[in-house]
């Protein structure tokens, strides 16, 4: 196989984030071409391995899948080797940005925790841990590409990564549910007394919304810690961050407002905040 250029592996990178249809394009505009770029490959590689550990045809492939990619970020963090779009393109980030291993690494553990048995109703410390993989990972990446590699940046992507990740799972708890998935803690569960694990029966129960108020209390305050940490970071470094916050929370206020009252309906934003919040980010 003829090795790609970087141009060539950045093409077909961008064709995979436009693909998915995602609106995290549209916020990373705000950012110089090679920091943009390097956002791109991110993104690129947590797609691919979320779908390898959600759309494989059996647990074999997924695991293999997943193998496979483990290795490929051992090679490519210690031995500056690549092999196909997304490793070419991650390579020059890397080097330019300082990005660390463990991260990517936690990045693929966290999509194999969802992928090998349906999480439901998981200790409190286990679902800390899936934000940190999943999330948190991906923001320790994120800050370093943004230009801000400091101990405050990184109490930023700690607290913002689960900040999302539990607006996240409030926002999708009817969708989760079909899919035979239950984030909501045990102990929250247990405290409201909630004793089936059926993730439908949950939530038809009629203490729910208390249950969701609770783990809402959590986010919010790693909310107020990510604004904590980023007023000690570099203010330009932070404003893809802060954007991310901003449309977050606004969501979280959402749900809030809707306390959860029928959770099969799924909160979005009206166009108007959102173009609100777009104008925003531009005058930032």
């Amino acid at each position: 196989m003829t090795a790609l250029t970087y141009n060539e592996a950045m093409e077909d990178v961008q064709r995979r984030v436009k693909k998915s249809g995602t609106s995290f394009a549209a916020g990373m505009r705000v950012l110089p071409r090679q920091r943009r770029e390097a956002m791109y490959a991110l993104y690129a590689f947590c797609r691919e391995v979320d779908d390898i550990a959600d759309d494989s045809p059996t647990a074999t492939i997924r695991d293999e899948g997943l193998a496979v990619w483990q290795q490929r970020v051992r090679d490519l963090f210690q031995k500056g080797a690549v092999s196909d779009s997304i490793t070419t393109a991650l390579l020059p980030a890397i080097k330019n940005y300082h990005l660390v291993e463990t991260d990517f690494q936690a990045i693929i553990e966290g999509m194999a925790m969802d992928a090998r048995q349906a999480i439901i109703a998981p200790p409190m410390q286990e679902l800390d841990t899936y934000c940190d993989h999943v999330a948190s990972a991906v923001g320790r990446a994120s800050v370093r590409i943004f230009g801000d590699a400091s101990e405050a940046a990184m109490e930023v992507a700690h607290h913002l990564g689960r900040a999302l990740q539990l607006t996240n799972i409030l926002r999708d708890l009817y969708e989760d549910a079909q899919r035979g998935r239950l984030y909501l803690p045990e102990e929250l569960l247990a405290e409201n007394g909630i004793t089936t694990r059926v993730p439908l029966d949950v939530l038809a129960h009629p203490t729910l919304p208390a249950v969701c108020r609770a783990l809402a209390k959590t986010a919010q305050t790693h909310f107020e810690e990510t604004d904590k940490a980023m007023a000690q970071c570099l203010p330009a470094a932070m404003r893809p961050a802060r954007i991310m916050r901003d449309y977050y929370h606004a969501i979280y206020e959402a749900l809030l407002k809707n306390d959860w009252k029928n959770p099969r309906k799924r909160v979005s934003l009206p166009f108007w905040q959102k173009l609100a919040l777009a104008i925003k980010a531009l005058l930032g």
